[in-house]
């Protein structure tokens, strides 16, 4: 069975970035080696939070949703789960 990613990056100063995909290692590679503008021209490559879904359209709508999020909601839906903001991106592996 396939699994979809809804993820949120972050850059030391905290900006975030909001995300989905199906496969979370290769895109997160991607991010890091500069391929996305807005994540490149922001510095934004650590993985702070992550969601996982088992329908693509279920994963996109929630993408949706959390993109439309006011800041202080995406903050405080990391900090509950990530409230160091570590990068998450070794429990992936």
């Amino acid at each position: 069975m396939r699994q979809y990613y809804v993820y949120i990056l972050s850059s030391r100063s905290r900006q975030v970035y909001v995300g989905v995909t199906s496969d979370l290692l290769a895109r997160l590679s991607q991010h890091r080696q500069g391929l996305h503008g807005f994540t490149s021209r922001y510095r934004i490559c650590r993985l702070v939070y992550y969601e996982i879904a088992t329908e693509p359209i279920v994963a996109i709508a929630r993408e949706k949703q959390i993109k439309g999020f006011r800041r202080s909601k995406k903050v405080a839906l990391i900090t509950a789960l990530n409230p160091a903001w570590n990068d998450l991106s070794e429990e992936c592996r």
